[in-house]
This record gives structure tokens, sequence and C-alpha cells, in this order.
């Protein structure tokens, strides 16, 4: 019979900031849970970008796998929350809530006083994790312009 690890043997997985080495493994991350991470939205262009800007990019590394992503943007004014990415497998166990918060948690420590994300219509599952996490829906319309066609 097996036995499962107890709580307090089963190490802490906590954020950590990105570092080039985990590339090919939020590479990995991103594609699986982001399948349209592909051209200006490729992964190899969003960290090289970010990393050009400042590095609020961080993951949950369980050891051998990067199994949570986040990015967050602050531009002095408001705060947003991208790239919250948490492996299919390891779903449900709370790492999407740890990720949110501790975001959440930087963005303040920098000065930030309102958190916004973006979520694409009819995924409501999605909008139901973060509404328990104290995000509410609000009535604005999301417009974007492409500037590089």
């Amino acid at each position: 019979m097996t036995t499962m690890p107890s709580a307090s043997s089963v190490p802490a997985l906590t954020p950590r900031q990105y570092c080039d080495a985990d590339f090919p493994r939020l590479r990995a991350l991103w594609l699986t849970c982001f399948p349209d991470y592909t051209g200006y939205n490729s992964p190899e262009v969003i960290v090289a970008n970010k990393l050009a800007i400042d590095d609020l990019l961080y993951v949950i590394d369980d050891g051998e796998t990067l199994i949570a992503s986040c990015m967050i943007g602050y531009d002095g004014h408001r705060g947003w929350l991208y790239s919250v990415a948490v492996a299919p497998d390891r779903q449900g166990e709370g790492l999407g809530r740890q990720m949110v918060e501790f975001a959440v948690t930087r963005l303040r420590e920098l000065g930030c006083v309102k958190v916004n994300l973006q979520i694409r219509g009819g995924n409501e599952p999605i909008a139901n994790f973060y509404k328990e996490l104290g995000f509410e829906l609000e009535e604005r319309i999301s417009m974007g312009m492409r500037l590089d066609v």
C-alpha cells in the first residue's frame, strides 16, 4: 500500500522570480495553457519584451517542472495580471490562487491600488476563479489596435 506524504513533508512551492534558464519550461507551460501564443504573442516575444521593461515575471517550480506562472504589469497607476498559468495536471492544488495572491501582494508593495485583468469571452470557469479571489466584473469595453500589421 502506498502512503501519501504528509502535508508537513511536502516542500512548500513558492513563487520566485523568473530567470533565463526557466525559458524552455515556461515556454512549454504557456504553449500548453495558451495554445494561441504564437507570432507577436509567442513566449519568445512576450518574455523578451517583458524583460526589456522590468522583471515582474514569476514562476513556481517543483524542482523538475515549471508548474505555474504570472506576469505582472504596473504603470504607476494600475496593475495588471498576465499569463497566469498552472500546468493542467496540477490544477486544483491551489497554485493559481497562490500565484494570484503573490502577484497582488507584489503590486501592493509597489504602491498599486487597483489590479486589472482580462479574460477571453466564454471562459466562465476562469472568471469564477477570479471572482472567488475577490475580483469583480466591471462593465468595460475592451478595445485594442494591432500595430504590427
